[in-house]
């Protein structure tokens, strides 16, 4: 008999996370948790869409606090293929499911059939369906239930070699592929023209598309359109594109035209900025290490907006460590007073609005190490040109 896989995590600090947060079982469902738990996995039937039938696929990974060998997977019914492959570490699988209500009534089966009753059961309420929610509720009606968003993002938090490895690939993929747009742009063509040949150049680079946000001349405009690209446009490429689920985000900037001087001090002002950030980052200082370390820069005077921000990334944008409770996404800030550890990935972002030269930005992915930080994807950062 084939030996299951080990289990991909650390299972020592997922059980310390749900003792923190007073939790007995937990219940994943989002996808990139199911990717992260079940050690890089998604089923090739439903990356692109979820929906099936009169319902949809929830894939949930039940693990009791303190005893993976109780864990189960409740899987679509065509995941027996993935099972028969030895895909999963998890000591049983049941590939039953067909939508998320019977999903739901399988994963109430398995535990139940284990004996366990749990007293405060952590779900992921932001994905997890109405009719699957109905469905535990009416299972568990004494249960307490906490969400599990934050306990999984601390698990991911600290990103294993391999994972590196692809956050590094997808953020080398976006930016060569960044390079050669701005190379094949000119004047005449569309904003909708830049972002097809953006696509086109991820995927060619083995990436996933996800998304391009744009900006031409001085517009501060970041959707793609129907725009036509003057010859003495700027131009920003903002996207994310993924290596296996890990994201590449970063922006880069180009120009149609060679750039003025003002232009050339504009994009140098943040690149001080981004390179101040990097300056004192290493395992052991708090999350608002890069904030204090540029906080006389920003305090300068000048037109428009000038803004930094400072997120984690990873399986998904914006996620733990989070530094930033004032930022564009809205969330509270745990880590900003806690020490930064090797292995956590951050997205560094300047950003200058400016009323007359347009959208000026450049994003940035650093890993941090013992010593300090490794940029990926770091080159690219002044003005790109066409060929």
């Amino acid at each position: 008999m084939t030996e299951r896989p080990l289990p991909p995590f650390d299972t020592a600090r997922l059980d310390r996370l749900m003792q923190d947060a007073g939790v007995d079982v937990l219940i994943a469902s989002s996808k990139h948790n199911i990717q992260y738990l079940l050690g890089n996995y998604s089923f090739f039937m439903f990356e692109a869409m979820d929906a099936i039938g009169l319902s949809r696929y929830l894939p949930l990974l039940v693990y009791p606090a303190g005893r993976p060998d109780l864990a189960f997977y409740v899987a679509n019914a065509n995941e027996r293929f993935e099972e028969e492959l030895n895909r999963f570490w998890v000591p049983e699988v049941v590939a039953k499911s067909r939508g998320s209500v019977d999903a739901m009534h399988l994963a109430l089966g398995g535990l139940a059939e284990r004996g366990l009753t749990p007293g405060a059961l952590a779900v992921e309420t932001g994905f997890l369906p109405a009719d699957a929610w109905a469905c535990l509720r009416t299972g568990l009606p004494a249960t307490q239930t906490v969400d599990a968003v934050t306990i999984l993002e601390e698990l991911r938090a600290v990103k294993q070699p391999w994972e590196l490895d692809l956050l590094r690939a997808a953020s080398e993929g976006v930016v060569d592929a960044m390079q050669a747009t701005f190379e094949q742009l000119r004047p005449g063509m569309t904003k909708n023209d830049a972002v097809a040949i953006l696509r086109r150049e991820e995927i060619a680079r083995g990436l996933t598309w996800e998304y391009c946000l744009i900006t031409a001349g001085q517009s501060l405009n970041r959707a793609p359109s129907t725009q036509v690209l003057e010859a003495q446009d700027i131009l920003s490429l903002d996207s994310g594109g993924n290596v296996q689920g890990y994201l590449g985000d970063l922006c880069r900037m180009g120009t149609l035209s060679a750039p003025s001087a003002e232009l050339e001090d504009a994009l140098a002002a943040i690149e001080a900025v981004q390179q101040a950030a990097r300056v004192p980052l290493r395992a052991g200082v708090a999350g608002r290490t890069p904030f204090d370390a540029v906080a006389d820069l920003l305090a300068r005077p000048r037109e428009g907006s000038f803004s930094f921000v400072v997120h984690g990334v990873g399986l998904i944008t914006h996620e733990a460590p989070r530094l930033m409770d004032d930022g564009p996404i809205p969330y509270p800030a745990p880590h900003r007073d806690r020490p930064l550890e090797a292995g956590m990935v951050l997205s560094v972002e300047t950003t200058w609005q400016h009323p007359r030269l347009g959208f000026i930005k450049l994003e940035d992915t650093v890993a941090i190490t013992e010593t300090g930080c490794a940029a990926y994807g770091d080159t690219a950062r002044g003005w790109n040109l066409p060929g």
